[in-house]
């Protein structure tokens, strides 16, 4: 049977690959359908995405994603800004079998892009601020970054982001290979404008807001993304 997590996992990934837009509703009995699990799981799974900052509950009207406010966008841009760069200015140099992880991390993004793979490579974009928490050794630090990128990902759909991924992917790299020389002050100071870059591509003029099942599935189903 899937488990409560397991449920608020798949939200947060079609969160991050920008298959679930913010107002999106989350029917309880259509994830229970999905997920041939008692609406009582479900209910826990959104209450725990509730208390994560993710999905609303609207009075008589049911569950729905958030819709981040501009002034919230900037909040979580300025935490990831102050989170990444102090993270990287602690972290010493990352081990080599890291390094690689973060260099195939970005192989990956290059491929995804390439493919014309728009959820794949979406996620993955947004992942690698997950991965180089891990690599840096911080796994606190690395369920932080889940949730902030998450955050950020829905800001990025709700307020028109013309940032391009091939630009994204560069700046990945370009942080990668500054860590590889040693040089974590330039990383800090890479991560510090692709930060600036990201948020700078959003529009504060937020876009207006078929089958309930159907729409689901199409979201919330798993992406084949390789696992380390």
């Amino acid at each position: 049977m899937v488990s409560q997590s397991e449920i608020a996992q798949r939200v947060v990934e079609a969160i991050l690959s920008q298959k679930l837009a913010p107002g999106e509703r989350l029917g309880e009995q259509e994830l229970a359908d999905l997920f041939g699990v008692s609406r009582t799981l479900v209910r826990e799974a959104l209450m725990q995405l509730q208390a994560r900052g993710f999905v609303e509950v609207r009075t008589r009207k049911g569950w729905y994603v958030v819709e981040p406010s501009f002034d919230e966008a900037r909040d979580a841009f300025a935490a990831r800004r102050v989170i990444e760069t102090g993270m990287l200015r602690d972290a010493g140099k990352p081990l080599q079998s890291a390094l690689r992880r973060l260099r195939q991390h970005v192989a990956d993004e290059r491929a995804a892009i390439a493919a014309g793979d728009a959820a794949t490579r979406t996620f993955l974009l947004a992942d690698f601020h997950v991965c180089l928490a891990e690599c840096c050794g911080n796994r606190l630090l690395a369920d932080v970054m889940r949730d902030l990128t998450a955050r950020t990902t829905l800001v990025a759909l709700l307020y028109q982001s013309t940032h391009d991924a091939s630009q994204s992917c560069d700046e990945h790299a370009a942080i990668v290979a500054a860590l590889t020389r040693g040089d974590n002050a330039e990383a800090e100071r890479l991560m510090r404008a692709h930060i600036g870059s990201v948020q700078g591509a959003l529009s504060e003029s937020s876009p207006a807001a078929g089958d309930e099942l159907s729409r689901l599935r199409a979201s919330l189903t798993p992406l084949r993304v390789a696992k380390p």
